[in-house]
């Protein structure tokens, strides 16, 4: 990277750090059941909700008790079920239309970050009517109110229920873009461990890996406060101690609960801390081939933090010894390669593969280039990479 870009960067950067004291984050309020949502609808007056899930949790029924309880409360309920694993634009204009058809007043996402990544996106697009979502990416580009907003998980990675943030596939471009902006933050979001003990052992392993990289990534950047580290930590000491327990018994009440509560913990430190590399090029391969977010981080992770070398492993120490695998005495270098090969240890036990299949090499540059794009200037990363050198990534997870 040239030094006035990587000068652009850092500068672009620090203005946001300076700022974070006055800048408007904020906390859903957490509810610990579905059965709590028609009180909360009922305290602002809300008597007609969107529902947006996907199709494979509609039919297998874990949409029907939520449909059930807003019903036998009066309160008027429209369902969108066709939200994709990768959600396309196209997803958030059909629900879009169907909330604007039914006179809804409000969004519930239930699902993974798809789910809840539709509904903010839905969400963006009822506040600016005359933006499409091409003009509302990046950050701070929605800046109205949206529709009030419930985000129930049934999985435990994302953290999407706490942040600011929504990604959309456009399928045409093979783009995946974010939408950053503090008005997407959900208002309420309902952690019930319940509603993930049917989430299947390699969903659980991979969206729990997304959560570590999101703690992971917070805590290794340039724009940490106090309280992004301790949630960052705290994230990382819990997903290790219990993804293994709840990808063996998915019924685990507590491990599920722990894991819950390390998704919204490590959330919420992206949302102030941001993330970095490992997501700026796994974005790509979700919009290019569809590979599911998590696993694409899962892979990615372990490579990314090899490739900052040594600038990053006095904080890597520390998220070690929060994990349980190393300790204060130390090396910082020690330490640091022994979380780093901690991770991999866990993917492998967990059935989670070193590599990706379908990655195109003639595909490698348009996917640089759009890692390059939505990394830099924004995410605060210890080192700074151009497009050419975030290629190497892409040819790294190939699969031989």
């Amino acid at each position: 990277m040239n030094i006035f870009k990587k000068l652009w960067c850092r500068t672009f950067q620090l203005g946001f750090r300076i700022a974070q004291p006055i800048l408007p984050y904020r906390e859903p309020k957490i509810l610990d059941a579905i059965e709590e949502i028609p009180e909360a609808l009922l305290k602002e007056n809300i008597n007609s909700v969107l529902l947006v899930t996907d199709g494979f949790l509609r039919k297998s029924g874990a949409t029907a008790p939520l449909e059930k309880i807003l019903m036998d409360s009066g309160i008027h309920l429209a369902v969108y079920d066709k939200t994709q694993p990768n959600p396309t634009v196209y997803n958030v204009e059909e629900a879009k239309s169907l909330f604007i058809k039914e006179n809804c007043k409000c969004l519930i996402a239930l699902g993974g970050g798809s789910a809840m990544d539709c509904a903010k996106a839905v969400g963006a697009c009822i506040a600016r009517p005359k933006k499409n979502l091409n003009q509302l990416q990046g950050v701070l580009r929605v800046l109205k109110k949206i529709p009030t907003l419930i985000a129930i998980p049934t999985t435990a990675g994302t953290g999407s229920e706490v942040t600011l943030a929504a990604v959309i596939t456009d399928p045409d471009t093979h783009h995946k873009y974010p939408v950053n902006d503090f008005v997407l933050i959900p208002s309420y979001a309902v952690l019930d461990p319940k509603l993930t003990f049917t989430l299947p052992p390699h969903l659980t392993s991979t969206t729990g890996m997304d959560a570590l990289t999101h703690a992971v990534e917070a805590y290794i950047g340039n724009s940490t406060n106090k309280k992004t580290r301790w949630n960052a930590l705290e994230a990382t000491r819990l997903i290790f101690a219990n993804i293994e327990k709840a990808y063996k018994d998915g019924t685990d009440y507590e491990a599920r609960k722990n894991m819950l509560h390390a998704a919204y913990l490590a959330g919420e430190a992206f949302s102030i801390s941001y993330v970095g590399y490992v997501h700026a090029v796994a974005h790509p391969l979700g919009g290019q081939y569809n590979i599911p977010h998590g696993l694409a981080n899962s892979v990615l992770l372990p490579i990314v933090l090899e490739e900052y070398g040594g600038v990053i492993y006095k904080k890597l120490h520390k998220l070690a010894v929060a994990a349980g695998v190393a300790s204060d005495s130390d090396s910082d270098e020690a330490a640091a390669k022994a979380f780093i090969q901690a991770i991999r240890d866990m993917n492998a036990r967990m059935n989670i593969p070193s590599t990706l299949e379908g990655i195109q090499e003639e595909d490698i540059p348009v996917m640089a280039e759009h890692a390059d794009k939505e990394g830099n200037p924004l995410y605060p990363v210890p080192v700074l990479m151009d497009a050419k050198k975030l290629e190497k990534f892409y040819y790294k997870v190939m699969s031989k």
